[in-house]
């Protein structure tokens, strides 16, 4: 379906709120502005399926407002926008009702999660230094955050009885009390052990994660840990210890891990929550399918230059 379809439902749209629904031409001008955004977007992502939208696809576009850094309240004018849109495509029976449910559902109204690559991540982990008075503590931490995914609460709460070292887990408490099973991984298992030789080890009912004078850390001190070396690292200002949560989610994603075994991972109570990090996927699924799918190879046009899509 070429875009000059979707520029000309477009015009037609237009036209109907002048004519039918007699609205003022700066309304008509700025659901306008608003649209030709969305067909901007389809054109740079070559996308011909706007009669029939998915989830994903509008999660795609969601995501792409946000890289335009669009405010929230811009993104949800946009959305209204699109929803009015198609809305009016019902109405002339080029499209049903689903993209309506769909721009309706509040999953796709959430925020899309940031998301730092795996180098800014290596920045990140490497940027506690050994000269920094809590240099262990702190690298640990951060290896912690990383490698579980877990809340930021969940790793102030831990404690000394729920780390298994020679076995290379945690156990994480999550919401309602719910525990969970987490791999800790090679680096978050040797930066624990330098930690804990370090520092006099808590007893069992101790916590795990402590400050200079034995107190528990809480979400504020972790949260100014994660700050303070997030702008060492050069890391954008708005990164957080649940950046590291939603990288961790992301990563294992597009590396192939299975979305039920990331869900169980992350201790989300419904595969809906861990589905909003699939739309960071599609480059993998793309690959995928260009190698395994018949007609892959035809997928996508010829390209002038490596590196362009």
């Amino acid at each position: 379906m070429p875009l000059s379809e979707l520029q000309a439902d477009i015009a037609a749209f237009r036209q109907y709120l002048q004519s039918e629904r007699g609205m003022a031409d700066n309304t008509v001008q700025a659901y306008g502005r608003d649209l030709d955004r969305f067909a901007r977007w389809c054109g740079l992502v070559r996308y011909d399926g706007y009669l029939t939208p998915t989830l994903r696809d509008l999660a795609r576009y969601l995501a792409f407002l946000h890289d335009e850094r669009l405010a929230p309240p811009s993104v949800a004018r946009h959305l209204a926008a699109l929803k009015m849109f198609y809305r009016f495509l019902r109405l002339e029976e080029r499209a049903d009702a689903a993209a309506l449910d769909l721009l309706g559902s509040p999953k796709l109204w959430e925020r899309i999660p940031q998301v730092l690559p795996p180098a800014a991540v290596d920045r990140l982990l490497a940027a506690p230094q050994a000269g920094d008075r809590l240099f262990l503590r702190d690298r640990a931490l951060l290896e912690v955050l990383y490698a579980t995914g877990c809340r930021a609460s969940e790793v102030v709460g831990l404690r000394a009885a729920d780390v298994y070292l020679d076995a290379g887990f945690c156990r994480a408490t999550g919401k309602g009390s719910k525990q969970r099973v987490v791999p800790l991984g090679g680096p978050a298992v040797d930066a624990l052990r330098a930690y804990l030789v370090g520092q006099p080890a808590p007893d069992a009912s101790g916590h795990l994660f402590v400050s200079k004078s034995g107190r528990p850390l809480t979400r504020i001190d972790l949260w100014a840990v994660v700050k303070k070396y997030c702008r060492r690292a050069g890391l954008p200002a708005a990164a957080s210890p649940h950046t590291l949560r939603h990288s961790f989610a992301t990563h294992l994603l597009s590396g192939g891990a299975d979305l039920r075994a990331v869900q169980e991972l992350l201790g989300h109570a419904s595969i809906r929550t861990t589905q909003r990090y699939t739309h960071v996927d599609r480059d993998r699924l793309k690959a995928i399918h260009r190698r395994f799918h018949p007609k892959g190879a035809d997928a996508d046009p010829p390209t002038p230059s490596p590196g362009t899509s």
